[in-house]
């Protein structure tokens, strides 16, 4: 028996940046983080980078806790964060987690890069 022929279904149109866009508190800063590992260090770097999302988006006062990797290579990470206060950021760096991490960084990190930022519009 041949097979039929199905149309496929259009695609659906992305959502207006409009739509996707949500003012944050007053309070709220956003850091970014520009990660490079040392030689040789990418996937360790990386999996002690993943191992912080999970327990950091967790925790009170984290609104956005995100990971990326370089579209131009693997040997450079951005931690895009989104917290309600500087005070929901400093709490998070007294975390087992981040202390963790922090005892750690060192040893795989060529360079870190921290800018914080508020939110105009």
């Amino acid at each position: 028996m041949p097979k039929r022929k199905t149309k496929k279904k259009p695609a659906r149109s992305p959502k207006s940046k409009k739509a996707a866009s949500t003012k944050l508190p007053k309070d709220a800063v956003t850091l970014i983080v520009q990660l490079r590992p040392r030689e040789g260090q990418e996937l360790l770097l990386e999996a002690e980078l993943r191992a912080l999302v999970g327990p950091t988006r967790k925790e009170d006062g984290c609104l956005t806790y995100d990971l990326h990797r370089s579209a131009e290579g693997p040997s450079a990470f951005l931690l895009d964060e989104v917290w309600a206060s500087r005070e929901a950021h400093s709490r998070h760096t007294n975390t087992p987690h981040f202390l963790r991490w922090n005892a750690r960084k060192d040893s795989l990190l060529a360079s870190r890069d921290v800018t914080y930022w508020k939110q105009i519009i």
